[in-house]
């Protein structure tokens, strides 16, 4: 193959301990894996670095890699929950691409970015594994790196209002599956309630309970198209106070049911 091959592709989220080390790095492959929920730990450089909801890590080959998923405090309780999206690839692109410029091995992207979707995307093209799909994640993994190169290029230090706004959103997407407080993100951005309020609305045109509840959605989302967790469990680890609850937010925002999504879904085509 002249282009890229997609060696693994898929959404994992770890409900117990895990603690990963390839000393020597991954040997003849690239990996990115992004953190969409909850929090984990992994040495860069030698130094121990939390890692966040919005994290993308970039590793090459030769780089060694450590991952420490444990126990962290969630809503007043302790327990472990990390959710991410991870690739593997290589080949004769994948290597020139690396060779073209530094990129950080981490960097802090917005979870409501494309590469989200291109994400979703290459997983369900990887689980698919029709007649073309060979061709299309070759492309949709090139999509992936060029995306994240521009990503890594239009980086730019905020500061003043938009600090704080964004600092908002970290906050909602890291906490959003717990039943967090307006209060305690006011607190954590050193602001009043209706300040925060106000502030995040006029940089992202809507509200923080309405951005907390998308993000419960997506989370819920990957949890019912990638798991066999019981939608009573999904529910309930994804943020949303009660089954019910959830069952009505979720109706309303697709038309149908959670077990008629996922019915229909899982009987789809591959």
């Amino acid at each position: 193959m002249q282009g890229v091959e997609v060696l693994a592709a898929s959404f994992s989220y770890h409900t117990k301990p895990l603690h990963l080390a390839a000393k020597e790095g991954f040997k003849h492959h690239y990996m990115l894996r992004l953190q969409t929920e909850g929090r984990c730990r992994t040495r860069i450089d030698g130094a121990t670095e939390a890692v966040e909801p919005g994290d993308l890590m970039i590793f090459s080959p030769d780089m060694p890699y450590e991952l420490h998923v444990e126990e962290e405090e969630f809503g007043g309780e302790r327990k472990v929950a990390s959710g991410d999206y991870f690739m593997f690839f290589r080949g004769p692109w994948a290597d020139a691409w690396w060779k073209a410029k530094q990129r950080p091995a981490k960097l802090r992207v917005s979870l409501d970015d494309s590469l989200v979707p291109l994400c979703r995307q290459l997983i369900a093209e990887h689980r698919r594994q029709s007649p073309e799909s060979e061709a299309l994640l070759d492309y949709l993994m090139r999509v992936v790196c060029l995306t994240v190169d521009r990503l890594c290029s239009e980086q730019r230090p905020m500061k003043g209002n938009a600090f704080l706004a964004y600092r908002m959103k970290s906050y909602i997407e890291e906490r959003a599956t717990t039943l967090f407080q307006l209060k305690d993100l006011a607190s954590h951005c050193n602001v009043s309630v209706s300040r925060a309020v106000h502030l995040y609305k006029q940089f992202f045109g809507k509200s923080i309970i309405q951005y907390a509840q998308e993000v419960r959605l997506k989370v819920a989302l990957e949890r019912m198209l990638y798991t066999q967790t019981p939608l009573e469990a999904i529910a309930e680890t994804s943020g949303f106070p009660s089954y019910t609850y959830f069952y009505r937010v979720f109706k309303k925002q697709f038309g149908v049911s959670p077990q008629q999504y996922r019915s229909e879904r899982s009987e789809a085509p591959e």
